[in-house]
């Protein structure tokens, strides 16, 4: 017996009735329509126990990323409101398109500040947005549409590690000292000359430009 489709099935009895399809949000041509209104769900920060009056910075598509990386570290640094030494923590928001800047805020703050703990969600929200036409006759159109939505929590007390999408406070490497005469090396060339090699550990190393400033000038007449 060969496969039936969907729509023989819902008519035989036993078998429940196909779920209704519903077509695909039309695709707008914006020279033609422009947007008036856009919403959002209300939805709960998807990371439990977070304080009501928690530091809440949502990140746009259009938001400048210096505009908010200054308010927040102000904020967590404890300049302007909330006193001697800072927030403990602060929220980041971010859905569709502002993914990436919602991204990049949260790890330049982390280097700003230092020591803090993450914590990250990545859920879906639905989103609605009202189109009016520009061409007289053509009604306008409703369009709800589901995009990723992104939370990061940061603080400064310690999270509980278990929790799912955790993150340690990153750790400040420094380089060994050897590391970074190579890169000068790399960078610069050499300035120690061929006796270098014969040069006791620990003595002071000039480079060609130190040693060019302490010549003295010359002035031809």
């Amino acid at each position: 017996m060969e496969p039936q489709p969907a729509s023989f099935l819902g008519a035989v009895p036993g078998f429940p009735p196909p779920p209704p399809t519903h077509p695909p949000p039309p695709k707008l041509d914006q020279s033609n329509f422009r947007r008036v209104r856009r919403r959002e769900d209300p939805n709960p920060h998807p990371i439990p126990g977070l304080p009501a009056d928690i530091l809440h910075m949502r990140v746009k598509e259009g938001s400048k990323i210096r505009n908010l990386l200054r308010f927040a570290a102000a904020r967590m640094q404890g300049q302007g409101q909330g006193g001697v030494g800072g927030l403990r923590q602060v929220v980041f928001t971010g859905s569709g398109r502002s993914l990436t800047k919602t991204i990049t805020c949260v790890e330049i703050l982390k280097r700003q500040v230092g020591g803090l703990h993450q914590v990250s969600k990545l859920c879906n929200k639905t989103v609605s947005e009202a189109w009016d036409s520009l061409q007289k006759g053509v009604p306008g159109v409703t369009v709800c549409r589901t995009v990723p939505a992104l939370t990061i929590l940061l603080s400064k007390d310690p999270l509980d590690p278990q929790e799912p999408g955790y993150q340690p406070p990153q750790r400040l490497h420094t380089l060994p000292e050897e590391e970074v005469e190579r890169r000068d090396q790399a960078q610069w060339g050499d300035p120690r000359g061929p006796c270098s090699q014969h040069m006791a550990p620990g003595a002071k190393r000039v480079r060609l430009e130190d040693r060019n400033r302490d010549l003295p000038s010359t002035s031809s007449v």
